[in-house]
């Protein structure tokens, strides 16, 4: 071996000593050894070769790198750029102890799939400080989207598929066409993902709220509420379910919409909700603050939710398995470019920071308030999310073979959030002022160290694409028996040989008359009292009303009897004197 190439099988060696370690699944003490960007050796008294460089995290947790499941780095939309981009935004990820995104690819409608899978794949290769993935939307339907998916699944490394029921004109999908994309991603063994909101109705309500004059960021809000989100989430879950495919609800906003998801669950539907950092981290009052800057600075869709119960009852769920990982919908502007919405709010560019502090608000909200223990804090941002998108235990889990993507956290110290500090591209941050219990102490990426005693130190394009591949165990895995033991069976019956009415064949309603009805003995009653014509059995029908203004009645014709006299009436004769 040369020199250069012992000093670089050097500076890749790394032993942590004296930490935690803290899987999705249990917890134990131990050594990690890694070498060459991977985890070579877990547990204690570890033999390992000299010049390898020592982290001592005694008394700290050693964690998988966190996954953030939903960004949008430098997103064209809403006629400008995400400021955050690949760089930029990644950076800001290891920052705060996320080691890897997932980002979507979402060009404009009737933009070929696979030309934007390159662009989003030319911009991010030269640009990313950690390793990432990519989801792609479809956000219109042809054979040629279909085939598309077939290339990018099979070619291209993609498993997963959005499509949008709002962005009315932009990127929404009607019924029929997200019920034939999700049979197309049943097809290829790929998750269908659905930005969950009614599209037609926020496009009337926006009309109709401008038209009241309200023209501010509160308006956002009032013309999405969340019962628009909820009605959406139960439309695509029964769509999905018809589709026999496993559905992903994205940004989960609301308890209406976490309700119809976990219900799902519940009647045995294979639906993931993920939830985000600002759904569990902030609330939508801040639309209605007198700061136009402060409240544009919070729109995004769906929107945040006024009730200010909504993040600790998302936190619940979440905990308890009812949702199952966070994301954060990374998608960042500046105030100059917010102000584009200054006098129409849906002009307002939707999006919000969240991608460097997710880990620690979901800690803060999460594990420090009781809600979890720290397994479930590294299911609901790492390990899931793997699983999920089947790259696990390659990412996800502190084991031997894994990708050394490690967090050494330290679950006592304490960080306030600012835009003053953070190391995102924005000027604005939604958790402005939060403390927060839970910060990465020393974050890994691929075997490198790259924060250390309080220093960021990123390089470039680095990061790698991860290819995710279709059929996972973890999403796929009952749906083929499923299939099986619900297959639609025909039944086996006599053929009908009877009479069929010809439909050719006019019938007329004489041809029901029956002459000697006593109820309407002259058929249709041409006497001027009944103008509907008699039923097919020839009886009066009792939706024609008798009443007539000159006093006359139906049964005028009968001669008039002054009494009647009966023998047994009703309730049996009278004895005696009574």
């Amino acid at each position: 071996m040369s020199g250069d190439e012992k000093k670089h099988s050097a500076q890749s060696r790394l032993l942590i000593k004296g930490g935690r370690v803290v899987n999705d699944d249990l917890a134990f003490d131990a050594d990690i050894y890694c070498e060459d960007g991977l985890i070579k050796q877990v547990g204690l008294n570890l033999v390992t070769p000299g010049g390898a460089k020592v982290i001592d995290a005694k008394g700290k947790l050693v964690i998988p790198g966190g996954i953030d499941t939903h960004t949008h780095m430098q997103l064209p939309f809403m006629g400008t750029f995400a400021v955050d981009d690949f760089y930029t935004g990644t950076k800001a990820a290891l920052a705060g102890g996320t080691t890897m995104i997932i980002d979507f690819v979402l060009d404009e409608k009737n933009v070929p799939l696979l030309e934007a899978y390159e662009k989003w794949r030319g911009w991010a290769d030269e640009k990313v400080c950690c390793d990432y993935a990519l989801h792609v939307a479809v956000t219109w339907w042809s054979d040629k989207v279909a085939k598309d998916m077939e290339v990018l699944t099979k070619e291209k490394g993609i498993n997963s598929f959005k499509m949008f029921m709002a962005y009315k004109d932009v990127f929404m999908l009607e019924d029929d066409q997200m019920y034939a994309a999700m049979k197309k991603c049943r097809e290829l063994g790929a998750l269908a993902q659905v930005h969950a909101e009614n599209g037609h109705l926020i496009a009337e309500k926006s009309k109709e709220l401008l038209a009241q004059g309200i023209t501010g960021p509160e308006g956002h809000e009032m013309c999405r509420p969340e019962e628009v989100e909820a009605e959406a989430t139960m439309r695509a879950v029964t769509i999905a379910n018809q589709a026999s495919v496993p559905l992903y609800v994205v940004h989960v906003m609301s308890k209406s919409a976490a309700k119809v998801v976990s219900k799902a669950r519940r009647n045995g539907q294979i639906v993931f909700g993920e939830p985000i950092a600002a759904s569990l981290g902030t609330d939508g009052t801040n639309y209605w603050n007198k700061c136009w800057r402060h409240a544009a600075g919070h729109v995004m869709g769906p929107p945040l939710r006024p009730d200010p119960t909504t993040p600790g009852h998302l936190m619940d769920l979440l905990a308890n398995n009812d949702l199952q990982l966070t994301g954060t919908d990374n998608c960042t502007f500046n105030a100059n470019q917010k102000a584009l919405g200054k006098d129409d709010f849906t002009k307002i560019p939707h999006g919000v920071n969240g991608v460097e502090d997710r880990m620690s608000v979901v800690w803060e909200k999460g594990v420090h308030s009781g809600k979890m223990d720290a397994s479930r804090f590294v299911a609901v941002t790492s390990t899931n999310a793997a699983k999920i998108f089947n790259i696990y235990p390659q990412k996800g889990r502190i084991a031997q073979g894994s990708d050394a993507d490690i967090v050494i956290w330290n679950p006592t110290a304490t960080r306030v959030i600012s835009s003053k500090t953070h190391h995102q591209a924005v000027d604005f941050n939604i958790f402005e002022g939060l403390e927060c219990h839970g910060v990465p102490e020393v974050v890994i990426s691929n075997g490198r160290v790259v924060l250390e005693d309080g220093h960021l130190q990123v390089t470039q394009g680095v990061g790698r694409f991860i290819p995710t591949p279709c059929n996972s165990q973890y999403v796929y895995g009952r749906v083929a028996q499923r299939e099986l033991a619900r297959k639609p069976e025909k039944v086996e019956r006599e053929p009908y040989d009877g009479p069929v009415i010809d439909l050719g064949s006019v019938v007329e309603a004489d041809a029901f008359k029956t002459p000697d009805n006593p109820i309407s003995p002259h058929g249709n009653a041409s006497d001027g009292f009944l103008h509907r014509p008699a039923t097919r059995s020839g009886g009066r029908n009792l939706q024609e009303s008798s009443f007539s203004f000159s006093g006359n009645q139906i049964d005028d014709n009968v001669p008039y009897r002054p009494q009647t006299r009966h023998k047994h009436p009703p309730g049996g004769s009278s004895q005696g004197i009574f």
